[in-house]
């Protein structure tokens, strides 16, 4: 597991400031800023269209300052009935004026360029740049992650005479002054238990990331909880190219939609936030930031409309529904430090990706120490067994 967590480990640190780096590997690909309101959602959308005439808006959220980085998706060409060719997956807009600063291929990171430098770290980060076969041997490793969270704790408690804490309590203490294999095993043993509760939120969300369906069955039979499948179930397959609805017109009964549902099932909406067209079910999804979000991007609340009607198919609520999502939605933001008033928490997010590291290396050097000793012993025992000539 050491190799994998490591590169989990550095590369998780560092995506805890992905947008802060990218700003400095890439100034170019953000805005300055200037007075007067940004432009709605709708508009955003609309300039993508018309700059690249053969891409579909797929999604985007209005969650970074200066920049708005557009997902797209290849139109169908009705001469051959094949998607168009791109080379981008992504199409990154001044918020204010709507012109283009960049595009990016993102899900295709393996073309590593200083554009696309965090976009590869991520990718690195969630599957290896390996693709399904890199997300299922990393939900591998986090499954076994987790289980040794709790197998970790176990081998810290101590048995004997004496108060529990007072038997337990060198098991928190780091002994700078004794012999590097001491110092070694108290930081390895005293970092696990001072960090448990973030190694464990960052093991268990790995597994929902990565290995969806075991994710699903253990929070399904612990909590109320409405998994993708049933989610996507409530939205049967209506796939339209073209809706009847535009940009536009979307936002403005989603808008509608959406303070219905304030009203209905009493929550806030503070901001519009994110806007996407789903071809494959013939939807608009319209997202805003609500006193029900935890999230300080990409918050939760969002609606589904049909692309033709404005009839209301969906309303996702982040927490407050089914008590295994609300875990889940927390899970999500606590993984990537996206935790609203609580800006200080990526540092810590970063921190515990270093530290993933240290516990990774000095785990396996306890490993290999014991090893090295049982090895010993068993040729010493050898010896001592040999008959004399």
């Amino acid at each position: 597991m050491t190799s994998f967590l490591v590169v989990v480990g550095l590369t998780g640190a560092l995506l805890a400031y992905r947008v802060e780096i990218d700003r400095l590997v890439n100034p170019r690909l953000f805005a300055k800023p200037m007075p007067g309101a940004r432009l709605d959602l709708a508009t955003l959308a609309e300039r993508a269209e018309a700059i690249a005439p053969d891409a579909r808006v797929a999604y985007f959220y209005d969650d970074v300052p200066d920049q708005i980085s557009i997902r797209c998706a290849p139109r169908v060409n009705p001469a051959t009935g094949k998607p168009y060719p791109l080379d981008f997956d992504h199409l990154i807009l001044d918020p204010w004026t709507g012109r283009e600063l960049g595009r990016r291929l993102e899900f295709d990171a393996t073309r590593l360029s200083r554009a696309n430098l965090m976009p590869f770290l991520y990718t690195l980060h969630t599957s290896l740049v390996l693709g399904d076969i890199g997300a299922l041997v990393l939900g591998s490793v986090a499954l076994a992650w987790t289980l040794d969270c709790f197998v970790g704790f176990y081998l810290t408690l101590r048995s004997g005479r004496g108060g529990f804490w007072r038997r337990w309590k060198p098991a928190w203490r780091i002994t700078w002054r004794g012999t590097p294999f001491r110092i070694n095993f108290d930081l390895h043993r005293a970092l696990g238990l001072w960090i448990w509760p973030l190694l464990f939120v960052f093991a268990w969300s790995s597994v929902m990331f990565n290995l969806r369906p075991v994710y699903e069955k253990v929070t399904g039979a612990l909590f109320d909880y409405q998994s993708d499948e049933a989610l996507f179930a409530s939205l049967p397959a209506h796939p339209i190219e073209h809706p009847k609805l535009d940009w536009c017109a979307a936002q403005a009964k989603a808008a509608t939609l959406m303070a219905e549902q304030a009203a209905l099932h009493g929550f806030t909406v503070r901001r519009p936030s994110g806007l996407a067209y789903i071809s494959e079910f013939g939807v608009y999804s319209y997202t805003v930031e609500s006193s029900r979000d935890f999230r300080r991007r990409s918050p939760g609340t969002s609606l589904y409309l049909d692309g033709d009607t404005g009839e209301l198919r969906h309303l996702f609520l982040p927490a407050g529904e089914h008590a295994g999502n609300t875990i889940g939605n927390w899970l999500w933001a606590l993984h990537y430090g996206d935790v609203h008033g609580l800006r200080s928490y990526r540092f810590l997010v970063c921190v515990t990706g270093v530290s993933i590291v240290v516990l990774a290396i000095t785990g396996v050097y306890i490993w290999w120490r014991k090893r090295r000793g049982r090895a010993f012993a068993a040729a010493r025992h050898r010896l001592e067994a040999k008959p004399c000539a």
